[in-house]
């Protein structure tokens, strides 16, 4: 679907999406049995190529913060320093960018890597590593914390083992991030939000973000019950927010988890058909945390499963509307580039 770009001159930092190229794999893919087996086939290959497509359908995308997805590891070393291969790979990218010679939007001006942060203490030589291979752009790590006891929930994701903000080899490899200047991405599903806010109060020099608005469920176990589970979301938002080290992200809802009614790749929505569906989650996290604090992210291709780029914006744009000029900038690029270290390219 293409829509009239709203507000075209406003400029954006996204603040989350990845870079991938699984060809090779999707041949060998099981036929789909979760919704969110239908992405890789959808988007097999999302390069600069890819991503410069959807950065200009329109709307002033002026940099992009790339993060974590597995992609592009080392084949060979020890398999802790396997992942820093995508960071190499990564900063390749954003100096192809930098360059101008493609497009004046600075893609992947920011990079966020992953570490296991199970491996403890002795995860600071993989930070370092990190470090030395971003050329200046590396700016933290993600650790994909999502867990549920449903498997139909999370389906090809899930991975994570219970428990892991608790974990004490990830605390431990959580303290070695404030004294390298390193951010904490964090992706969770709505029922285990409690467990961020224990882990955001134990390290308050860590800045962190939360993924995806904590991610509502409404499929599995959770299909049909969204709304009842609104109000123990919301509370969870609001106890995450009062914790002065943690920002939030607004976006991933056009994934599968929440259960969204006509939402996915047979479906292409309005950007005022988002806008209604998505109000609530976006406008609590806002009231919540307040603008400063909040970015909003296209997570693509992820979240291409739900909407498409341009429309996406313009839903995030729409419930914005109301918003103060100084609101505005904060959501769109203001608070990406001030969490992610990008001040001077907004």
């Amino acid at each position: 679907m293409t829509e009239a770009i709203l507000e075209p001159g406003l400029p954006i930092i996204d603040p989350h999406h990845h870079l991938w190229d699984l060809r090779a794999l999707v041949p060998h893919l099981p036929p789909p049995a979760h919704a969110f087996d239908a992405i890789l086939p959808q988007t097999p290959r999302y390069l600069l190529d890819e991503l410069l497509t959807d950065t200009s359908s329109g709307h002033n995308v002026i940099a992009t913060v790339f993060v974590q997805c597995g992609a592009f590891y080392r084949a060979d070393g020890p398999e802790a320093l396997k992942p820093v291969g995508e960071t190499e790979f990564v900063n390749g990218v954003a100096a192809m960018a930098a360059s101008g010679a493609y497009s004046p939007m600075r893609a992947c001006a920011g990079i966020v890597g992953y570490a296991d942060l199970g491996l403890g203490d002795a995860v600071a030589p993989v930070l370092d590593a990190h470090i030395a291979a971003g050329g200046g752009r590396f700016r933290g790590i993600r650790h994909m914390m999502a867990h549920d006891a449903d498997p139909a929930v999370l389906g090809p994701l899930a991975h994570a083992a219970p428990g892991l903000a608790g974990n004490p080899d990830v605390r431990r490899a959580i303290a070695h991030l404030a004294a390298r200047d390193l951010s904490l991405d964090l992706w969770v599903v709505e029922p285990q939000l409690p467990e961020l806010v224990d882990l955001a109060r134990a390290f308050p020099g860590t800045a962190m973000v939360v993924d995806h608005v904590g991610t509502p469920l409404g499929i599995g176990a959770y299909a049909g019950r969204r709304a009842e589970r609104f109000p123990a979301w919301a509370a969870s938002i609001r106890a995450l927010a009062s914790c002065p080290n943690v920002m939030m992200k607004l976006g991933g809802l056009a994934m599968p988890f929440a259960g969204f009614d006509a939402m996915g790749p047979d479906y292409r929505p309005s950007s005022e058909t988002l806008a209604e569906a998505w109000r609530p989650y976006i406008e609590t996290c806002i009231e919540a945390f307040g603008a400063e604090r909040c970015m909003f992210e296209s997570n693509f291709p992820v979240d291409r499963w739900g909407a498409d780029y341009g429309v996406l914006w313009n839903a995030f744009k729409r419930i914005a509307a109301g918003a103060s000029a100084d609101e505005k900038a904060a959501l769109f690029a203001g608070t990406a580039a001030k969490f992610y270290r990008l001040e001077s390219l907004a």
